[in-house]
């Protein structure tokens, strides 16, 4: 056991695994982790499918069935990546039944439909069934369009982690999908303590287009300010998440459960900043953490918790944001261009898979 790790999950913070493969669960890696580096819930989305079906040969068999029932790359690309999520839920279920709102295992909605309210909420419904676990969460991207869906199937009792959210007018349009949603369950009669959700706040890609962008100004007081973007943003979102959740309207929700935020996309990608800077300056009671492998490791050999990194540091955010824009950075262009290069880049990935699957397909056929 990390005594690192441990400090991190005993400091309120849920770690997850930003990775999944039928490898880690059928070798005992995925259950190890959880024993060993305190892991305690897992996200996936199309690449890291792709890259587990590329260069995993305990997919084979089930390939070549599919092959053989005549399945399209579709049907296959579902059967694969819900009976790995299944499996996963299995391995942590013995977590979820300590703490409900981990032993979590996200499965991603098709990005193509990231515009399609009615596509995504299809989706959503398909997956849920398909992987028939209570430990399951359905990912769904904060798109305009992504919004109602997220309403739509909260209300029907579906367990959700919304990803792809970079700015906090975004963000506190997600908490109010969320609360709408459970406002529906509740009126028509769920129990809604079982419906749970984690809202997807990503950091690294922040820094790395503010810090083009500041790169490109080129003054000193521009450069002063790399590197602090990212984490000033996540700050804030976390003061939107307490006031959101402290607010009559949920507490009118009773029995219901926050949503909590889960920082995404911590893996540092500017080698000049330290390696576990997403995991030790964003450490706070009740969030989640989702790390690939390498941060996990990187956290386990040199990470430090200092305390809570996060609360109380709003105003002190503000003021970055304040200083980013007198420098001439545009903040709500930086969020524009990030979302739309997020949902391409889910795209993109989810197209691998695709040519992936169908290549496996059409060799099993041969």
């Amino acid at each position: 056991m990390s005594e690192r790790l441990t400090s991190l999950a005993d400091a309120g913070v849920s770690i997850w695994l930003d990775d999944l493969s039928r490898e880690r669960i059928e070798s005992g890696n995925l259950a190890d982790l959880v024993k060993e580096r305190s892991v305690v819930g897992v996200t996936t989305n199309p690449t890291i499918f792709a890259s587990a079906l590329a260069d995993g040969e305990r997919y084979d068999d089930q390939v070549r069935r599919l092959a053989a029932e005549g399945a399209d790359v579709d049907a296959a690309i579902f059967a694969l990546t819900t009976d790995d999520v299944r499996d996963a839920c299995d391995v942590l279920a013995d977590v979820h039944a300590a703490d409900a709102f981990d032993g979590r295992v996200s499965i991603e909605v098709e990005p193509g439909l990231a515009g399609d309210t009615d596509g995504t909420t299809d989706a959503a419904r398909k997956l849920w069934a398909a992987v028939d676990r209570p430990n399951a969460l359905i990912k769904i991207p904060a798109t305009p369009q992504g919004l109602p869906a997220i309403t739509a199937a909260i209300a029907e009792g579906i367990s959700v982690n919304v990803t792809l959210i970079f700015g906090i007018d975004r963000y506190r349009e997600v908490m109010d999908a969320y609360l709408a949603g459970l406002e529906k369950a509740q009126s028509d009669g769920l129990d809604v303590s079982g419906i749970h959700s984690v809202a997807s706040f990503f950091v690294s890609r922040v820094d790395s287009e503010v810090d083009k962008r500041l790169d490109a100004i080129g003054t000193d007081a521009a450069t002063a300010l790399k590197g602090q973007a990212a984490l000033a943003n996540a700050r804030l979102a976390y003061a939107a998440y307490q006031e959101v959740f402290g607010s009559e309207r949920f507490a009118r929700l009773g029995g219901a459960n926050v949503q909590r935020p889960l920082w995404a996309s911590t893996g540092v990608k500017d080698p000049s900043y330290p390696d576990t800077l997403y995991v030790s300056e964003l450490v706070v009671d009740g969030c989640v953490n989702t790390m690939p492998e390498k941060t996990l490791e990187a956290f386990a050999d040199h990470g430090e918790v200092t305390g809570d990194t996060v609360s109380g540091r709003a105003e002190e955010a503000a003021a970055t944001f304040a200083a980013l824009a007198e420098v001439g950075i545009d903040f709500d262009d930086v969020l524009g261009v990030l979302e739309r290069e997020g949902v391409e880049k889910f795209s993109a990935s989810w197209d691998e898979l695709v040519e992936t699957v169908s290549g496996q397909l059409s060799a099993a056929r041969r």
